[in-house]
């Protein structure tokens, strides 16, 4: 069975690389490291098929060390051992280069057991990993690396990957090809900033497509079936789910119509219709809230059906619920005034609740002073009475401001009207 494609075409030199311009372009500072001869511990992290593992492979060569390569998912502490005994021996003159592939799956006790070695400089370890570093690596090995940000790869600079990988399988299997010119774009738009996955795309359009005298016909219509429901990045335990749904909450919060449509879409073309749901209705609370509080049973009502229809159909009271949210004005009042009343709490600024507003009606043989003294706000003009609620100790304090926006103000206006001819 022969390799992928990706591995017959893996680039060999920096300069053949595709992306990545920011690290790797002329006097770049990790181009600069590399080409300096001394390699500190780096971590790689990116999206997959950005080009990390073969950098590896790149500075492994350039730096004439021996190159090992280890997968977080199936590693133990022994395949670690194995590689250390390698040392100072002929196997490995000049030091041995550790890649370690999906460092986020090691735990810590078998990231520890890199320590010793990193911090001699008997292994340089390279470590690549899809999650945020700061989340998911040790902090001793941390501390001992540079992180550096790999990125999805732009649609430019995946076009002439495209064409070289046809090119490419045309010369192996000596045979001519007839490709129509879209469809260099639309694998390098339908991969999602993923080398690997388009000249996957590449491979797979090249061995579906007709042959005729020794030729063939790539069309847009065939690449177009072959990268339907492929090309969508989404993980939904990973940093791509959490980037999604906080863009989706910010746009709606930001009165964006039309991104926080975007990444509704995302959402749902993942599956992910609870993250989709939730997020709605939080944002209709904290960010919509008193400006239009009516808006809170209409977004659960929308969300209720969508949960019902199931998707596809979500789609549509899902979009009328963002676009409403969207469209109304904003408070952040309620929300503000919760936070800063648990702030009290947590930090224990609180005392004994006020007589009057215990839950009891007799005090006992011994107090002269019987009674509970509450004030039956009912029972007063305009459904007020002045009489305090809040402990002695916070009586003065305030969380609730109010927005300014027309429901909330209106608001503010009859009070202060009522509890100035009470006050």
């Amino acid at each position: 069975m022969s390799k992928p494609l990706a591995d017959r075409l893996r680039p060999e030199k920096i300069e053949d690389m595709v992306g990545q311009r920011h690290l790797l372009g002329e006097g770049m500072p990790l181009r600069n490291i590399i080409e300096s001869g001394t390699l500190p511990n780096l971590i790689f992290y990116g999206p997959s098929g950005t080009g990390k593992t073969t950098l590896a492979r790149i500075i492994a060569n350039t730096t004439n060390r021996k190159l090992h390569k280890l997968n977080g998912t199936s590693a133990s502490i022994s395949d670690i051992k194995n590689i250390v005994a390698e040392l100072d021996t002929l196997a490995a003159p000049n030091g041995i280069l550790l890649y370690l592939d999906e460092i986020q799956y090691f735990n810590k006790k078998q990231q520890q057991s890199l320590l010793e070695y990193i911090e001699n400089g008997a292994i340089t370890l390279i470590a690549s990993t899809t999650e945020n570093p700061y989340f998911y690596v040790y902090s001793a090995v941390l501390s001992r690396s540079t992180v550096f940000e790999f990125k999805s790869v732009s649609e430019e600079d995946i076009v002439p990957a495209v064409k070289r990988s046809f090119e490419f399988l045309a010369n192996e299997n000596s045979e001519k090809t007839d490709i129509e010119e879209d469809v260099y774009l639309h694998i390098a738009r339908a991969c999602g900033g993923d080398v690997r996955k388009a000249l996957n795309f590449a491979e797979l359009a090249y061995l579906s497509a007709n042959v005729q005298k020794k030729t063939r016909k790539i069309t847009l219509e065939n690449v177009e079936i072959l990268t339907q429901k492929n090309s969508f990045r989404y993980d939904k335990s990973g940093d791509e789910h959490y980037d999604v749904i906080s863009a989706y909450q910010k746009s709606m919060r930001g009165s964006d119509a039309d991104a926080a449509l975007h990444y509704l879409a995302r959402l749902l073309e993942a599956g992910d219709l609870p993250s989709a749901v939730r997020r709605l209705m939080v944002c209709a609370c904290e960010d919509v809230g008193l400006a239009y509080p009516q808006i809170i049973p209409i977004v659960k009502s929308a969300c209720d059906i969508a949960l019902a229809v199931g998707i596809p159909e979500a789609r549509i009271p899902l979009a009328d619920a963002v676009i409403l949210v969207c469209n109304s004005p904003k408070s952040n009042s309620g929300s503000m005034a919760i936070d800063a009343a648990l702030e009290d709490v947590r930090n224990g600024h609180y005392g004994r609740i006020p007589r009057q507003l215990q839950n009891k009606h007799f005090d006992g043989e011994d107090n002269q002073n019987k009674g509970q003294f509450y004030l039956y706000p009912h029972s007063f003009p305009n459904h007020y009475v002045v009489q305090q609620y809040l402990p002695d100790e916070i009586k003065d304090a305030r969380y609730y401001v109010p927005g300014n926006n027309k429901n909330e103000q209106a608001a503010k206006e009859y009070w202060d009207k009522i509890k100035d001819k009470k006050e």
